[in-house]
């Protein structure tokens, strides 16, 4: 997950604050502290700390477009937009995202929930205009 890529250095953000990539201009995408921990757990978890997590959509579900989040092993791809971060603790956090997913998720902030009936990532995605009633899929 690196060369020939537009990476940012680590952030370290403080509990309870939006971390916020270095070069804030030039990216789009933002993920919050919450969904960072989240991620750097899975990464633990996984056995995998220079992997990466790829987020990006994809034409398809009941609204047109779904949400994709899944590890990414191995240097990022040539044109994927970098961001990297760190947890609390110091643990290295790498989210990737294609140029072409970049201009539907413009705007949005990944989030991580945890509710009494779910627990997951969430996508705050100021361009979306409906969501299927499963929440997987929306339109634009």
């Amino acid at each position: 997950m690196m060369s020939d890529t537009q990476a940012t250095s680590s952030h370290v953000a403080p509990p309870n604050e939006t971390p916020t990539p270095t070069d804030a201009k030039a990216l789009s995408l933002t993920v919050s502290a919450g969904a960072v921990e989240a991620i750097a757990r899975q990464m633990k978890k996984r056995g995998t700390m220079d992997a990466a997590l790829r987020v990006g959509i994809r034409g398809g579900g009941c609204s047109g477009f779904s949400y994709v989040i899944e590890f990414h092993d191995g240097p990022p791809h040539a044109r994927d937009r970098v961001l990297d971060y760190a947890s609390a603790d110091g643990v290295p956090v790498r989210v990737v995202v294609d140029p072409k997913s970049l201009i539907y998720l413009n705007g949005t902030e990944l989030d991580w929930e945890q509710t009494v009936m779910q627990r997951g990532f969430k996508f705050i995605n100021p361009q979306e205009k409906t969501k299927c009633g499963c929440g997987h899929s929306f339109t634009m």
